[in-house]
């Protein structure tokens, strides 16, 4: 008999909103038989329409982000289901447990001395200082008019998300939508924009740009590319309750594509990175 999952069949408490959110994200605790699970539950109800995503819904695209991901073997989406809530039907997701929100409630004590400042997996840094083991991408000013550089670690678990973002044509990888979790793992979130048919890629992730991706994500690409090469594989299936046939033609295209070509893409000419990038 199958293990209860609290995230899809758990009643959802909810415990507050995220207020900095363009559309209704609500912090719960799926709890089931004694057990909880601390998620995200973003309702349809609570959307904001978008004149250039007119098919499905935001939730819908969210989680058929996650299926993609999970399809490929690489977890970097965090699990995602679709489901009944408080508000009605809409996307829940597993939260994200990282150093910035392990424990809300510690206060520094001003007589020991401050932590030495820790740049972050997308970070902005002064103009003149790219940090060892980091990418520059772009040089802009910051809000107070100041010159900085956007960077990005070199890291593998960011290149792997890089690749997605690709597949997934996201329009909207911001670094804020980059987590680091306690488990070690690096999870990207907010995929209510991508998935589109038309190219609308835009992330802060250009770092690989024009390089060769890894044997073993090609391999996993080419493996997802003959699943959605059969229209009854259970990944398609599942897709299409999500997204619409144009557009899973689309991504098998795009899947197809980077596979056979083996090197990530260049950034196009117009807008190739969502600003502000947090």
């Amino acid at each position: 008999m199958p293990t209860a999952d609290p995230l899809r069949d758990g009643e959802l408490v909810i415990l507050g909103r995220i207020p900095t959110a363009s559309n209704a994200t609500l912090v719960c605790d799926a709890v089931l038989d004694g057990a909880e699970v601390r998620c995200v539950y973003k309702p349809e109800r609570g959307e904001v329409p978008l004149w250039d995503f007119p098919d499905g819904t935001l939730a819908g695209r969210e989680v058929a982000s996650f299926l993609i991901s999970d399809a490929l073997g690489w977890q970097v989406i965090p699990t995602t289901v679709y489901r009944d809530g408080p508000l009605g039907r809409g996307m829940v997701q597993r939260w994200v447990l990282t150093a910035d929100n392990s424990d809300p409630g510690t206060r520094h004590d001003p007589a020991q001395e401050l932590p030495t400042p820790k740049v972050d997996l997308v970070d902005l840094c002064p103009a003149d200082t790219v940090p060892v083991g980091y990418r520059p991408i772009v040089r802009a000013l910051d809000g107070m008019g100041e010159p900085v550089v956007l960077v990005h670690a070199d890291d593998p678990r960011l290149q792997r998300m890089a690749v997605l973002d690709v597949i997934l044509n996201n329009a909207d990888r911001k670094g804020g939508h980059v987590l680091e979790g306690l488990d070690g793992g690096v999870y990207g979130v907010d995929h209510g924009i991508c998935l589109h048919s038309d190219d609308k890629l835009r992330t802060v992730l250009w770092g690989w740009a024009g390089e060769t991706i890894p044997g073993h994500l090609v391999a996993d690409l080419a493996g997802l590319a003959d699943h959605l090469a059969t229209s009854d594989h259970p990944v398609t299936t599942e897709l299409g309750e999500h997204i619409t046939e144009i557009e899973i033609i689309a991504l098998a295209e795009r899947v197809t594509e980077l596979a056979t070509r083996g090197t990530m893409p260049h950034p196009p000419g117009h807008r190739p990175i969502p600003w502000p990038p947090f």
